[in-house]
């Protein structure tokens, strides 16, 4: 299916999977050459060549485990009006290998790093390597950040999920996540911002830091849980002739944010240039952006 899309199409490649999306936008808000790295994995085959002159291109330091065996995983987009379908091919993507991060050179990358942020697709390929990255944020008291990323991955792999939380800093979702999430956990309640605090109270680990849960809804106020108190910051609507395509907003998002949280700053303008983020990628194809960002 991918060969016949790029035999017959004008194919725009974009190095993508979720937490990648996420990486390239915070590295493109932050606009500092190498200031984060990305750790996945790839095939050794075209698209895989295609992934890392993308990623580098974006200026984040990427380092891929390659397989020998598995294609580069890739995901074709189809957006007709404001709708959008997806037909994905993970491969080599489900093939990450726990002995790839435990190399010293990849390891390093690790240790450098002072925030680090996973989304919850990847507990259903490595939680082994999710756990070990987990526990050594916890132990030399870095941030650990991750994503619920989808209704099934809380209702499907909801132990690996569940053990991952324990060392989570920051929790991010949408409201259809953040329901099954409260579902699966018999807390009988749809109300988003009650499931957001009983999320950042969820049992911690570490108490070094205290657990944030920040919670999208499309066009609704973010909502942010912390103390056991809610904010919710407005979110500036889009004129509907502007959308373009809203695949990669929540990874936008999660980059804006972080863009900000690695300078230290308010958890108010975190939101603010998540929002402005994701803002961006919707009015472009996939999820890409202009040369600088306008924020400021």
């Amino acid at each position: 299916m991918y060969d016949e899309i790029c035999s017959k199409y004008n194919v725009e490649y974009i190095a993508g999977g979720s937490t990648q999306n996420t990486i390239r936008v915070a590295q493109w808000m932050l606009q500092i050459p190498g200031a984060t790295s990305f750790i996945g994995s790839i095939g050794k085959d075209k698209y895989g060549e295609e992934m890392k002159k993308n990623s580098k291109l974006s200026g984040v330091n990427v380092h891929y485990y390659e397989d020998e065996a598995a294609t580069t995983g890739t995901c074709a987009v189809c957006v007709v009006g404001n709708g959008r379908s997806l037909v994905a091919n993970l491969s080599a993507a489900k093939c990450y290998k726990l002995d790839h991060l435990k190399r010293p050179e990849i390891w390093a990358l690790v240790e450098k790093a002072k925030y680090i942020y996973i989304a919850g697709f990847f507990l259903t390929v490595s939680p082994e390597s999710v756990q070990l990255v987990a526990q050594h944020a916890t132990v030399t008291n870095k941030v650990f950040i991750m994503n619920l990323s989808a209704p099934f991955i809380c209702e499907f792999f909801k132990d690996a999920q569940d053990n991952a939380l324990l060392y989570v800093d920051y929790v991010f979702g949408n409201e259809t996540e953040a329901r099954m999430f409260s579902k699966i956990h018999g807390w009988n309640t749809d109300d988003v911002e009650e499931i957001a605090i009983k999320i950042s109270k969820w049992r911690k680990a570490s108490g070094t830091y205290k657990r944030i849960t920040v919670i999208t809804q499309g066009g609704n106020p973010v909502i942010v849980a912390e103390d056991g108190r809610i904010e919710k910051y407005p979110v500036e609507l889009l004129p509907k002739e502007k959308l373009v395509d809203t695949n990669g907003a929540g990874d936008a998002f999660v980059g804006g944010f972080l863009s900000q949280l690695v300078q230290k700053k308010q958890i108010k303008e975190c939101v603010r240039a998540g929002c402005y983020a994701s803002n961006v990628i919707i009015q472009r194809s996939g999820c890409t952006y202009p040369q600088k960002p306008n924020f400021s």
